[in-house]
């Protein structure tokens, strides 16, 4: 039962914390030009973070992952981009955009392709990358992992 104090009651402790990990997120327009404020995005965090040996890779990794919801989204669709630290030295990346149930294609392009080789860079940089399907969209993240000598 929760004690009373000077009247009022004094809520438990819960027998568990709940943790939140940080993160910064943003609404963006589903518009090419989109992917420079996602990589701002992305150098901030690792900057604050104190990851900025994953800044390279981490924004081509965004960059890839907004072109692929530009490309696929609805039209007049928002995306929302983020950047979670999961761990001490692990990020993830995600982009969520409005297009249901259509999962991204793994493709091998042509020598000579301009286009097709987006997820194939993600899954070159990333630890672990994957797609959760959502009610309004989907989810493409990528989590990228800091090397520690």
């Amino acid at each position: 039962m929760a004690e009373r104090q000077q009247g009022r009651r004094r809520p438990r402790l819960l027998a568990r914390a709940v943790t939140v990990k940080p993160g910064y997120w943003e609404m963006l327009p589903r518009e090419r030009e989109s992917a420079a404020v996602a990589r701002e995005l992305v150098r901030a965090a690792l900057d604050r973070w104190g990851l900025t040996e994953l800044v390279d890779d981490a924004a081509l990794v965004v960059t890839e992952l907004v072109a692929n919801a530009v490309d696929h989204a609805p039209d007049g669709a928002t995306i929302r981009v983020a950047v979670i630290r999961i761990r001490t030295t692990r990020i993830r990346i995600s982009v969520v955009d409005g297009a249901a149930h259509r999962l991204p294609p793994l493709r091998a392009a042509g020598p000579d392709a301009e286009r097709g080789r987006g997820l194939l860079l993600v899954e070159a940089l990333s630890d672990q990358w994957g797609v959760d399907l959502l009610p309004w969209g989907k989810r493409v993240r990528a989590d990228l992992e800091m090397r520690v000598s």
